[in-house]
């Protein structure tokens, strides 16, 4: 009897299958076994390219970065203020677009040397509108570290758009903390209306760098 032999796998197709899976499964569910059975292969078969799960998040989070950056080309006459704005709603947009795209770029390490373009074109942009290379590092890297962490809170109540967890009821959660009315009104501003929360909090982030370095 012929032995039935595998299909051959490569990267962009074990990372494609995964990035689709993650959105039924979630981060928690998505292990190599279930890849590979989506893949209808042996999960040893996946070793080839990735020795563990963190190996595959990491080519998983490049993905997504190289599919977000495709979308997001720095336009030769932007000013840094456009530069994160674009390039903070762009990575929103990317890790929506995800069931717990947040979780899988936080810690993640990008491969191969895609991102450092862009970080180059990016800190070339800041460095030449006055900021020292210090200061343009801080500033990138405290926009993303805000929107990678507002992102991680709001999928943590909507994994996706059109879902809500359960017990992020706005109006069950006022009743509750009745004794708190300050406390209460606010779970409107904090569960609700995400683009516009989004927005405001990306503003006080520009505001501040503003401040912070004297930049007009």
């Amino acid at each position: 009897m012929a032995t039935r032999r595998s299909p051959k796998l490569d990267k962009t197709q074990v990372v494609d299958t995964a990035l689709r899976l993650l959105n039924d499964v979630g981060l928690d569910g998505l292990t190599l076994r279930a890849i590979a059975k989506e893949l209808n292969v042996q999960a040893p078969a996946l070793y080839w390219h990735f020795k563990n799960k963190q190996e595959l998040l990491d080519e998983m989070a490049t993905e997504m970065y190289r599919r977000m950056t495709a979308d997001d080309p720095l336009t030769p006459d932007a000013t840094w203020r456009e530069r994160l704005l674009t390039s903070n709603r762009g990575l929103r947009t990317a890790l929506l677009s995800h069931r717990d795209g947040a979780k899988v770029f936080s810690g993640s390490r990008f491969t191969g040397t895609l991102h450092a373009v862009e970080m180059e074109r990016t800190l070339r942009l800041f460095t030449a509108a006055g900021f020292t290379l210090t200061q343009a590092v801080r500033a990138t890297t405290t926009a993303y570290m805000y929107t990678l962490g507002f992102v991680t809170e709001e999928q943590g109540v909507q994994p996706l758009p059109g879902e809500r967890r359960e017990g992020y009821d706005i109006d069950e959660r006022a009743r509750r903390m009745a004794d708190f009315p300050l406390s209460a009104a606010a779970g409107a501003e904090i569960f609700e209306d995400y683009e516009q929360h989004f927005e405001d909090g990306l503003a006080l982030v520009i505001a501040g760098i503003e401040a912070r370095y004297g930049m007009a």
